[in-house]
C-alpha cells in the first residue's frame, strides 16, 4: 500500500499518517526530515529530490508532507492521496498545543532540530489557502485526471478524518480475505 497525505501544518496529518502506520504495519516517512537538514535549513533540493524518488521506489510507504512542488512524485505513485484540509484557526491552536505535548513516539523533524513555534511556520500555515489555492486546485484537478486510479481523500474536520481512518481499515482487513 502507498499513501501520501499532504496539507496544512497543523491539520493533524503527522498523528493521522503515525496513527495509520501502526494499525497498517507500514513504513512511515515525514518529508520535514529529509527536506531539512539541522536546525531547520534546507537542505540542497536535488537531493531532496532525489531522496523522495528513493522513498516513492519502495514496495509500502505512507509519505507525510508538503512540498507542494514534487507532488507529483508522491502522488504518481501512490494508491491514496489525503488532503488534510482544515480551516486555519485549528491548525493554529495544534501548532501552538504541539510545542507543549508532542507525541515523544513520533519523530517527524530532522535530526538536530528543535521543536519551535517558528513564524515562518505560522505564516505559512495562516497563507496556506492564498498562496496556494488557485495553484493547488489547478495541480490537484490536472493530477486527478492524469492518474485516476489513486483514491483520492479531501478531509475537513475531525469526523471525516475518523471516518477515514474506520474506512481504511475496514478496506486493508476486506482486501486481505481475498
Amino acid at each position: 500500500m502507498k499513501i501520501t497525505i499532504f496539507g496544512r501544518p497543523g491539520s493533524g496529518k503527522t498523528y493521522f499518517a503515525y496513527q495509520l502506520s501502526k494499525k497498517l504495519n507500514l513504513p512511515l516517512y515525514h518529508l520535514d526530515k529529509y527536506f531539512f537538514v539541522a536546525n531547520w535549513v534546507e537542505r540542497d533540493y536535488q537531493e531532496f529530490l532525489d531522496i523522495q524518488q528513493k522513498l516513492v521506489n519502495q514496495e509500502d510507504w505512507i509519505i507525510d508532507g508538503n512540498s507542494l512542488q514534487s507532488l507529483e512524485v508522491r502522488y504518481s505513485r501512490a494508491q491514496v492521496c489525503i488532503y488534510f484540509n482544515y480551516p486555519r484557526y485549528i491548525c493554529l491552536w495544534r501548532i501552538l498545543k504541539r510545542r507543549f505535548f508532542k507525541d515523544p513516539n513520533i519523530n517527524d523533524q530532522p535530526e538536530g532540530s528543535k521543536r519551535i513555534v517558528r513564524w515562518k511556520l505560522i505564516k505559512y500555515m495562516w497563507t496556506f489557502e492564498y498562496r496556494l489555492n488557485n495553484r493547488l486546485t489547478k495541480q490537484l484537478i490536472e493530477l486527478k485526471s492524469k492518474y485516476p486510479a489513486v483514491k483520492f481523500y479531501e478531509i475537513n474536520n475531525d469526523k471525516q478524518r475518523q471516518k477515514l481512518f474506520n474506512q481504511m481499515l475496514i478496506d486493508i482487513q476486506e482486501s486481505e480475505k481475498i
